[in-house]
């Protein structure tokens, strides 16, 4: 396939939303994808599109990386309608400095590229849904002060500030150039609805692997604790149809299942399918937050995800409405997704080391 035939980029699409949304949307598009050391790794990343439903024939890997401008890129994909931006470092323990340079300097570079596309129907930024709050959203129209900069990195942490900052410039850039947006913010994302297959551990995998390993006594929050999920599969399919309706530009969707129990409710669930005893007690937030890291074996930086808090998702679900989407059943997704988790031992991807692996790659 040549460049002059794409009519999507896609970046982060070695990540693991990446992959599912690649392989959703080459089955009717042309797909860009730039990645680092794109020769050595686009055969690996077409074998997965075709075993998952997409057409390789359809997808371009090539060399790019959102951390240059333009992306790095040698071709101009003139015929790019449609730029969607999941590039991101996501773990926790970042520098500020490394974070900022993907999560928000990369994304006013994937933004700055797409408004040069002469057709560009919509730029399609994966948000989080933690950026749903009124108060993540204000500010839009202004730069960030060093203070509040300061102060946004020291509540959230340098992955989190980070996102939130990204979020806060893409707006801004968007308003400022007249640049035609959607921002999807999913929940916590586990594997896909009917085989369970994930390539991420990071966040509620990784709790779930302490469970099956007996090593997760307590659990940190609230009875009301809700750390919302979405399954990869579902979320690919709703990324892929967003630019389809003329009605979702200029819109916040948070797309989330609003059926799943909350957070102790969620994981005594998951403990009786496993077979495994649940945790004994649930600690207050803040006492885990005085507690050492290694006698809590909680990042202090995954604190922030849990929340008591509520979702708007209405946006999101009349769009869901409108082009015939309708969620798996989110306990039997949580069920096969535990069970690929066990089956693979808890490995990111078939071949990977045990161990943390990256939502979204840096693209």
């Amino acid at each position: 396939m040549r460049a002059c035939d794409v009519e999507v980029m896609v970046t982060g699409g070695t990540g693991f939303i990446g992959r599912w949304l690649l392989a959703e949307l080459t089955r009717t598009k042309a797909v860009a994808a730039p990645v680092r050391r794109a020769r050595q790794r686009a055969a690996e990343l077409a074998a997965f599109v075709d075993a998952h439903g997409g057409d390789s024939r359809r997808l371009l890997v090539v060399e790019g990386d959102v951390e240059a401008a333009s992306l790095g890129l040698s071709e101009r994909f003139e015929q790019v309608r449609d730029v969607y931006h999941l590039a991101a470092r996501f773990a926790f323990g970042l520098g500020v400095q490394e974070a900022r340079r993907c999560n928000v300097e990369g994304s006013l570079h994937a933004a700055e590229w797409a408004l040069g596309r002469p057709h560009l129907r919509r730029f399609v930024y994966l948000g989080g849904y933690r950026m749903m709050h009124a108060s993540a959203r204000s500010g839009a129209e202004s730069a960030l002060t060093q203070r509040a900069r300061d102060r946004l990195y020291r509540h959230h942490g340098a992955y989190e500030g980070s996102k939130h900052e990204s979020f806060l410039a893409v707006r801004r850039f968007a308003a400022e150039r007249g640049l035609r947006w959607t921002a999807v913010h999913p929940s916590s994302v586990i594997g896909d609805s009917r085989t369970g297959e994930t390539t991420q551990l990071t966040g509620v995998g990784e709790m779930v692997e302490q469970l099956w390993r007996g090593r997760l006594p307590a659990l940190a929050g609230s009875e009301r604790t809700f750390l919302p999920l979405v399954t990869v599969d579902y979320l690919a399919r709703f990324l892929a149809s967003v630019p389809e309706r003329p009605e979702t530009a200029e819109q916040d969707l948070c797309v989330l299942d609003q059926a799943t129990p909350r957070l102790p409710a969620l994981v005594r669930g998951i403990a009786a399918h496993l077979r495994r005893s649940p945790p004994a007690w649930v600690l207050p937030l803040g006492l885990v937050r005085l507690l050492p890291e290694a006698l809590t074996g909680v990042t202090r930086e995954s604190l922030s995800f849990l929340a008591e808090d509520v979702y708007d998702t209405s946006a999101a679900e009349a769009h869901a409405r409108a082009v015939g989407l309708v969620m798996p059943p989110i306990h039997a997704s949580v069920e096969r997704w535990c069970d690929y988790l066990v089956a693979t031992r808890f490995r990111a991807a078939p071949g990977d080391a045990p161990g943390r692996r990256p939502a979204s790659s840096v693209a």
